[in-house]
């Protein structure tokens, strides 16, 4: 369900990589790229870098600007990531995704960014984007050969709305699989099975679902909260009775449109984030 598109502009737009031939294809048809939101108020802040859901095939706007525009006005910076999708394939969104991560590190002074409080923000396939980032942020390189290549790319928290967890053809979501692993799927839809890879240093993490999303089934989100609790990370879940697949801010369902606020809670209180709120 999309709602009406927000008018924020961003402050600027910062390309993740500087050269053509990091983007893996000769054509060079799309340079994934950075829109930033910092916040106008004064003092260091947290952070959230957000990945739209799509599928692994388009980026959805509405969980883009939408989501970027209520952070900030909860307190936080906001960016946007713009990550390569089809015909890109695994693991180029990962690596868009890590080095979206070291940029906003390297260049925190510049936004009044706390390095040690950048949440990353995901929803549905994008959600399996940021959770991939967040158990494999030491198993992929994302390097340029820039001053970005000294930051961690391991984000503080992460924030999941109806994640794609697992591509398994019974609880998961088979069509991203699809897309992101193309004529891989078979071979890596094990590998990378998100629950079976969180360990003890996986980041905090809030998540919510709705028990009635028919896109995405909300095991997606239990079986991630079920390894995060085995492995001792602290996290949140919300799951919501009602509503359909890729709510957003859900603004017509007054209980789940609460789920930013709860997102600031958590941030604040588990993860130590300075919110100004």
């Amino acid at each position: 369900m999309a709602e009406a598109q927000s008018t924020l502009e961003p402050r600027c737009r910062i390309r993740l990589w500087r050269e053509d031939t990091h983007c893996g294809r000769p054509e060079g048809d799309f340079q994934p790229y950075l829109d930033c939101f910092p916040h106008p108020g004064g003092g260091v802040r947290g952070g959230i870098l957000i990945c739209p859901g799509g599928a692994y095939c388009g980026r959805a706007p509405h969980e883009g600007v939408d989501i970027a525009e209520r952070f900030n006005q909860l307190g936080f910076h906001a960016f946007v990531l713009q990550y390569r999708v089809q015909p890109y394939v695994y693991p180029a969104p990962q690596l868009d995704a890590l080095r979206a991560m070291k940029i906003l590190r390297s260049r925190a002074r510049e936004w009044n960014l706390a390095p040690d409080q950048l949440a990353l923000c995901g929803f549905s396939a994008g959600g399996h984007l940021a959770a991939s980032v967040g158990v494999l942020y030491d198993r992929l390189q994302a390097e340029d050969g820039d001053e970005a290549d000294r930051e961690s790319a391991r984000p503080d928290a992460l924030v999941l709305g109806y994640p794609v967890i697992s591509f398994d053809r019974t609880w998961g979501h088979r069509g991203s699989g699809e897309w992101l692993l193309a004529d891989r799927l078979e071979e890596l839809e094990e590998q990378l099975k998100l629950n079976l890879l969180v360990t003890a240093e996986t980041p905090p993490t809030f998540l919510w679902h709705t028990a009635a999303d028919a896109a995405v089934p909300v095991e997606n989100s239990l079986y991630f909260a079920e390894a995060l609790s085995r492995n001792r990370v602290k996290f949140a879940l919300h799951v919501f009775p009602e509503g359909a697949h890729g709510l957003g801010l859900a603004p017509e369902l007054p209980e789940v449109r609460r789920w930013p606020e709860l997102c600031r809670d958590f941030l604040k209180h588990n993860c130590r984030f300075c919110c100004g709120n």
